[in-house]
Parts: C-alpha cells; structure tokens; sequence
C-alpha cells in the first residue's frame, strides 16, 4: 500500500477514483474526510466493465478496492447513482471484502437484491432503500439526491455535504424534457444547490467532443417506429438490457407497426421485473419468452437483444453465431443497433454484424438511421450544468484520458477555477487550499475467472493469454538419479505442431537429451536444476523453427537406478 504523502493538515476533504477516471465504465468512487489515514470514507458505486476478447475466459472486469477494503473499519457506507452495471455490477462480487451499508433508491434496490439472491448474499448485505430526492447521513457525509435523467430509472446525483465544502458528484446524467420514464432532471435543485455554494463536481465526461445536446428519448420513438415499418422479416433491436426507457420506446414501436415482443438475454427479464415492480413500463403489453420467437409470423415478431456491445455470451452474439437454442435470424430479417459503441468494442460489434450480413440479415446502425440517443451529456448539457452548479472546481470522470482532458478545458471555459485531471489511484485534496492530485494509491483490475476473482495482470491470466498467442508445450522426461534419461522424452503440444512439422518434436526431444547430457553431474542430480535446462533448452527448438515463445512446462519424472 502507498501510504498518503501530502503534508498533514487538521482536516481534509479527499477525492480517490479507483475506477471509471481514465476509463468509461468499472466506476468506483471514494469521498475521505479527515485527518491523514485516520479519513472516513464513502464510497460512490461499485462497478464492472466487459472483456473485450483480448484475455481468454475473461468477462467480467471489476475494480480492485485493495485500498478501501484495508481501510474497510472507517468505510462508512456505499452509495448506488443508479443501477447501471458499470455503477453496481460489482457489488455481488466485492461486498464481502467491504461488509458497508449500501444506500440506494427503489428501483435500483430492487435491480440490486436479484443480484445479490444469485450470488447468496441477499441476508448479509444491509441496504437502506433511501426516496427519490431524499437526504440522508452517511458517518460524517451529508448526502442529498438529486433528480437528474438518463437512460435508467432514477439516476441520481449526489450532493455531498462537508464542513469543508459541498461536492456535487453528478454519476451519469443528460438534461432530457421529455425522457419517457421518468422526471425530468432537477435543475431547481441545481440551481438552488449553486446558490448555496459548490466546492467542486465530479462529473460524467463520455460525451464531451458531442456538440450541442444528447437529444430527447421521445423523438426517438417516430424514428424507431418508420425504421421497423414495412420490414419483412423478424426485426431484432439490440440495446442494453438497462436502458428502461428505450425498451419502453421500443415496445411501443413494436406496437405501432403490429409486433409482439419478444425479450432475449436473462438480463432483459431481470431488469423489466424490477422495472414493473417499481411502477415502470405500465402502459406498454407484456413481454414474451424467447421459447415462443419461432411460432409467430415473422412479421408480427420484434425481439429485443442483449449484446449489443458484441459480448460472446450475450443473446445476439449467439444469433450471429447460429447457436442460439430458440432464435436465428435469417435472409430477409434485419437487426437494429439502438445503442452507441462502447471504445474498445469496436472489432467485436464489427464481427458479430458480419456474421449477421453473411447470414443475410440487413443491419442498422445509428450512422445509417436516428436510431440512438445517448443518456450522457454533450457539449451545452454540460455548460448548462457549469451555469447551474457553479463549482469552484471541476474534476471530470467517466471517460477515457482524451475526454478528462477536453472535459477540463470545457470547465475552464465556463469559469471554473480549477479544472483538475486525473485517473484511477489519484489522489486529490478538494478542501482546503487550491484542488490537487496530491499521492497515488494502487489501484487495479480484477477478472472474474469461473466463480474466482483473480489480479487481472497476476500469474494465472499472463500464462493464460502467453498460452493463447504462443501456444504451449509439455515435456514428461523419465530419468534416472544420475540424470540419464531412461525414455524417449515425450511431449504435449497446444497451438504449435501439425502434420507439416511433427519433425520438430524429435528435434526438441534431441535438445532435451543434450541439455541433460552437458549439465555437470551435480546438476542432473538436481531436480529444479535439470529440468529448467531441458525447459529452456526446449523453447528455443520451437522459438528458432516457429518464431514463438511457447508457455513451456517440464515433468521430470525420476526413478531409482535399476528399476
């Protein structure tokens, strides 16, 4: 652990992102207040983010809290902005290493307590359901919700009260008057807050190179509706399984054009349970199963996808690929892509719609029709939120470096003081004094690996990924204890050897013999000793023919001289 370096001062209002600054997703959040490393904390969201297929068998991505899981007997509490999994997500998985309360609005705790039934801990965790708009103390934080909208139900910002200051942390937002579920954001309550007197905002930045605004979920719905009119074949919409509002949006235009709808993804039906049961998606018809796709007309059929981001589980991935038990899309059907790309997914979005246009299945993108709003803020939404707020200083999160960067010079534009750029592990002092990243912290990832959570850049996942991109060989060498060997080394092969060059294997098996052969006798008597020399002996037979370092592993079998 770094320890806190900055120089001591009586008290201290803290900012410390140990993911989503620097990055888009994976958001965890800390607030400390205090004196040195005798801070109380509280943390805002706990998040994942997906594997983009570049590390084998790695899905899920969680923040590493190692910082504040050391520090857990002053952790005060959590607080959920809303029940995105880039905010949430995490919870199941890194709970038990935090043991807090976790604070959190109606629908959001519903979306939370299906998560946790999963993973067994729905009677361990202790939530507190807090109202819309509510205001409520967690240790020493004064914290007040504010209405904002987005692409969920009741997305919040979180006013921060301290004696040092107040802190605006807007989580993720957009100004929509007209956003389909929902009220429209508070900016009375801005407004009022900015009066009263903002130290700093802490606040979304994905869509700060956008000009001008995000555009309204409503006038999505008559574009929605034009694009599926008159389409022959089963029409398939892929959006994020939590965009409430565009499932409701897209209902309705299923209803418009005659089509019953169908939900594909476990995900889509955990999100509209906790969407009913929170008095969401009232006025549209129910949703059916994926078992019922293939008994209606084609042309009466919608189906909602999960996948849009082109993860290889999800339902859509799985239709392009053909090997979805119940739902395949064929010549003269069409998939609809009302969602943005994600950066980083771009190669496996641009793989799953190819498979689908080899499939003959029409695509549409937001490039090719208005299929799409965003739930985060472009350019004026954000200096409209400057001219209410009013902060002293910006800290811009929730995007990659580039935007960090822009986000800031926005800030300043608007009169902001202090626009202060920082990525995950930095430090910043808010209050007193001007803001400044004053230490790094460790901060990392974690891979959910099966049902472990493992260092995502540890042994285990490097071996893995050196295995998948150099293939991998095993050598079993039956020796004697003066290190001769007794039997033809045999080996095991993934990724290197095929019929053209099984020539090879008898040309490692004769490095292995000779490496023995030139140890000094102590050395061959040494177990470690021998078979690190035939190991590396071994790897470079097959760098020097194939140009690859394979993961190479030696079994030294040794036997009793005579037998």
């Amino acid at each position: 652990m770094t320890a806190i370096t900055a120089p001591a001062v009586a008290d201290e209002l803290v900012f410390l992102p140990l993911g989503g600054a620097g990055e888009i997703g994976m958001n965890l959040n800390l607030y400390g207040l205090g004196p040195g490393d005798d801070k109380t904390w509280v943390m805002v969201d706990l998040g994942i983010t997906f594997g983009d297929g570049s590390v084998p068998a790695v899905d899920v991505i969680l923040p590493d809290p190692a910082f504040i899981a050391e520090r857990r007997d002053r952790l005060a509490g959590l607080v959920l902005t809303h029940a995105h999994e880039d905010h949430l997500g995490a919870v199941p998985y890194l709970w038990p290493r935090l043991r807090c309360p976790v604070y959190a609005t109606p629908f959001t705790v519903s979306v939370l307590r299906r998560k946790l039934s999963e993973a067994g801990l729905e009677d361990q965790v202790p939530i507190v359901e807090v109202p819309l708009e509510g205001r409520f103390q967690v240790g020493p934080f004064d914290m007040e919700l504010i209405t904002l909208t987005h692409s969920i139900p009741e997305p919040n910002g979180i006013a921060i009260r301290t004696p040092l200051g107040t802190v605006l942390h807007t989580g993720d937002w957009k100004f929509d008057p007209d956003p389909v579920i929902g009220d429209s954001a508070d900016e009375d309550a801005l407004r009022r807050l900015g009066d009263e007197g903002v130290r700093a905002i802490v606040c979304d930045s994905t869509n700060v190179f956008s000009p001008g605004e995000s555009g309204s979920e409503a006038a999505l719905l008559d574009s929605l509706t034009q694009v599926i009119a008159g389409r022959p074949g089963r029409v398939a919409v892929a959006c994020f399984a939590t965009n409430v509002a565009r499932l409701e949006t897209i209902a309705r235009a299923a209803q418009a054009n005659d089509r019953d709808v169908v939900l594909a993804g476990r995900s889509l039906h955990r999100i509209t349970e906790a969407a009913r049961a929170n008095g969401y998606l009232t006025d549209v018809p129910a949703f059916l199963d994926e078992d019922v796709a293939g008994y209606l007309p084609k042309d009466k059929c919608l189906i909602i996808c999960t996948g849009s981001q082109g993860e290889p589980r999800a339902a859509l991935a799985r239709i392009a690929a053909g090997d979805h038990p119940r739902i395949d899309l064929t010549r003269g059907d069409t998939v609809i892509f009302s969602s943005r790309e994600i950066p980083g997914n771009e190669f496996a979005i641009a793989r799953m719609q190819n498979q689908l246009i080899r499939a003959g299945v029409d695509i549409v993108t937001p490039r090719d029709h208005f299929v799409h709003v965003s739930g985060h803020p472009a350019r004026d939404e954000l200096t409209r939120m400057y001219q209410l707020a009013r902060p002293q200083v910006a800290v811009p999160v929730h995007g990659e470096l580039r935007h960090l960067r822009e986000h800031a010079r926005l800030a300043r534009t608007c009169q902001v003081q202090q626009a202060v750029v920082n990525e995950n592990g930095g430090l910043v002092r808010l209050a007193p004094g001007p803001a400044d990243v004053i230490d790094q912290v460790p901060s990392g990832r974690l891979a959910l690996d099966g049902n472990r959570i493992v260092p995502m850049f540890g042994e285990m996942v490097r071996g893995r990924t050196r295995a998948l991109f150099n293939g991998a060989v095993v050598v079993s060498l039956v020796v004697d204890g003066d290190g001769r060997v007794r039997v033809p080394p045999r080996f095991s092969t993934f990724g290197l050897v095929d019929d053209e060059n099984e020539d090879l294997l008898d040309t490692a098996a004769r490095a292995a013999e000779d490496a023995l052969a030139d140890l000094p006798a102590r050395d061959r008597r040494d177990d470690a000793a021998a078979a690190e020399s035939v190991r590396v002996a071994v790897r470079r037979v097959f760098r020097n023919h194939l140009g690859k370092k394979p993961v190479t592993e030696v079994h030294l079998i040794r036997i009793a001289t005579g037998e």
